[in-house]
């Protein structure tokens, strides 16, 4: 007789692919099927969605682009129970105020990945008072809050006395995100010499990864050098501002190329140099250790995850946030320092295989799993 597997639904705020998304993703495709049927559930549609339907992985989209929105509370507590879930893992703030009221009606144990708190330092006080006040709610429901990073625990501890919480930093794709591997050439699909320094961009362009920053960063640079060029492949609420930006600083497409979002990304980290990340606030970005994974020198702000994963001057530099002229001179102290670029990218490496494997992630998550239903 075979054994019941355990219905997991993993829910996420939208279909769109970012970091929470890719998360999602690859924790369902790495998931011990044995023992575990993940099911996905969108609050909106994208290529996430498409993604899963071609691994085989039910996913559902209940349309909603808001947070707390109680219309859709009873549509997802009737999923819950035509599909006989035994476990709701919530992904992000806004997944998990639309899932809380029917993990708890219908007393299943829910579980709370935070990737990185909805309050934020460029808020209102009001703002970010009312958002802390949501969170230290969310949490309460939890059974369970699994932080990304050491700091994102910290904050909910020291901020809103979090109760029942646990540390799992994300894990990558070894496999998927090997230098090793066979890519495509896309230094020669964007027209840049081989000689030239790369710089990679590669996020949703929105005020939290600060792209206007790296933009008169690399305005100082053309000033000094012709020999380093910008890729910024993405798109997000600042694309308009950050293409209208370059345009009024004189950046051409020799200095600065700007692509829209593609999914071809250990193809787009393989083609470069440097990968920067000056965000405002993260959890513990995915993207960062994606680019470690491929070998790659990674110059980023020293906040929240990221600094628990980029040690400065050992696997990575840390630059403050908003200061271009900081960024501009420790892109060109790398593109200046073939030992240094040598060192801080074969430390980036080892640092992931050391503490951020995909394989150990979803170890940890299935573990957690188990904890919380009370089964070996």
């Amino acid at each position: 007789m075979n054994k019941k597997k355990i219905r997991v639904l993993e829910a996420i705020r939208q279909g769109l692919i970012g970091g929470g998304e890719t998360h999602v993703l690859e924790l369902v495709s790495k998931m011990d099927k044995e023992v575990f049927q993940p099911l996905v559930l969108s609050f909106t549609d994208g290529a996430m969605v498409d993604s899963l339907k071609s691994l085989g992985i039910p996913v559902y989209v209940i349309n909603s682009e808001k947070a707390f929105d109680w219309t859709v509370w009873k549509k997802v507590k009737k999923l819950i129970i035509d599909e006989q879930i035994d476990l709701v893992h919530a992904h992000g703030t806004r997944a998990n105020s639309n899932v809380f009221w029917a993990a708890t009606t219908l007393k299943i144990p829910l579980l709370y990945t935070v990737h990185g708190w909805s309050f934020h330092p460029d808020q209102t006080f009001l703002k970010r008072r009312l958002r802390e006040l949501s969170e230290k709610f969310l949490t309460s429901k939890a059974t369970t809050t699994i932080c990304v990073s050491q700091s994102n625990q910290s904050d909910g501890v020291n901020r809103f006395s979090m109760k029942r919480s646990t540390i799992i930093n994300n894990g990558i794709d070894t496999e998927k995100f090997n230098p090793n591997g066979v890519f495509k050439n896309i230094r020669q699909e964007y027209g840049i010499q081989s000689n030239k320094t790369l710089i990679g961009f590669f996020v949703r362009m929105t005020l939290q990864k600060d792209p206007l920053t790296v933009i008169r960063a690399m305005k100082l640079i053309s000033e000094q050098t012709k020999d380093i060029v910008l890729l910024m492949v993405g798109e997000g609420d600042l694309k308009s501002e950050a293409v209208a930006l370059a345009k009024n600083l004189n950046l051409t497409k020799e200095t600065l190329i700007f692509d829209n979002f593609r999914q071809d990304v250990p193809d787009l980290l393989h083609a470069i140099d440097i990968y920067c990340l000056p965000s405002l606030w993260e959890g513990l970005p995915i993207g960062l250790l994606e680019a470690m994974a491929m070998k790659k020198v990674v110059i980023a702000s020293p906040i929240d995850g990221t600094k628990e994963a980029i040690i400065d001057g050992i696997n990575g530099i840390h630059v403050p946030v908003g200061k271009p002229q900081k960024l501009a001179d420790a892109i060109l102290s790398i593109h200046k320092n073939k030992e240094l670029q040598k060192k801080l990218s074969e430390n980036a490496i080892k640092t992931i295989y050391k503490k951020f494997t995909l394989n150990e992630m979803v170890k940890n998550i299935e573990n957690q799993y188990k904890l919380t239903l009370k089964i070996r």
